[in-house]
């Protein structure tokens, strides 16, 4: 019985995944040369336009631009002095969890709302307002009526609270006048901040709300 051999081509170990990502990061900033073709002829040759491309990484990239952020002292103090702020988070989100947190650390309690269906803000927010509940075609128009959302926040914080802060989400889509409110609404209750969203901005940053409102920062009531 013929003893039958088998051979085979062992193929050269592959590089780990931790060497390829060594490898990038250190070729992340050297410049690529690439060669591109225009449709003409020079010479019986294409002609061939090399372009310097240089892709650029910044510290960032490496230990997390979204955790570390050093203007969340400066951001607390702007928010003890101006008491009302507009802030401009990036189009992708996410960002402002982190200074809502930091407030929420200092003692604050939150009062969440969306500018869109908040209808007058002044009746809202402090006064006995009135809501309609869908009726379904059928049953008669009601009319019910509700405390307003601030006091009645506040008359719910705990003894060791520090204040509320009304969220105000999609602020943009109010006018100036309510804006007016808004920045004048810590004057009405102390113990309350405002915080509205009016836009988005390629990253986190923030106005105080009078200047938004046209107000003047000494402006009262």
């Amino acid at each position: 019985m013929a003893a039958t051999t088998c051979s085979y081509h062992r193929s050269p170990p592959l590089p780990s995944t931790t060497f390829q990502h060594r490898w990038h990061l250190l070729h992340a900033t050297t410049p690529k040369t690439v060669a591109m073709r225009s449709p003409g002829l020079v010479g019986g040759r294409r002609n061939r336009k090399r372009v310097a491309v240089k892709s650029e990484r910044g510290i960032w990239d490496f230990i997390g631009g979204d955790l570390v952020k050093f203007d969340l002292g400066q951001w607390l103090s702007d928010v003890e002095k101006h008491k009302a702020l507009a802030i401009y988070p990036p189009h992708e989100g996410g960002y402002e969890g982190r200074y809502l947190n930091r407030l929420r650390y200092q003692g604050y309690q939150f009062l969440d709302l969306s500018a869109r269906g908040l209808g007058d803000p002044e009746t809202t927010l402090t006064k006995i307002h009135p809501v309609c509940p869908p009726h379904v075609g059928k049953q008669p128009i009601a009319r019910w009526y509700f405390p307003p959302e601030v006091d009645y926040r506040l008359s719910l914080l705990p003894s060791n609270a520090k204040g509320l802060v009304v969220w105000v989400i999609e602020a943009k889509v109010l006018s100036k006048a309510e804006l007016q409110f808004l920045a004048l609404l810590p004057t009405l209750r102390p113990n309350v901040r405002v915080i509205a969203e009016c836009g988005n901005w390629r990253k986190f940053m923030w106005k105080p709300l009078k200047e938004i409102a046209g107000l003047s920062t000494n402006e009262g009531v």
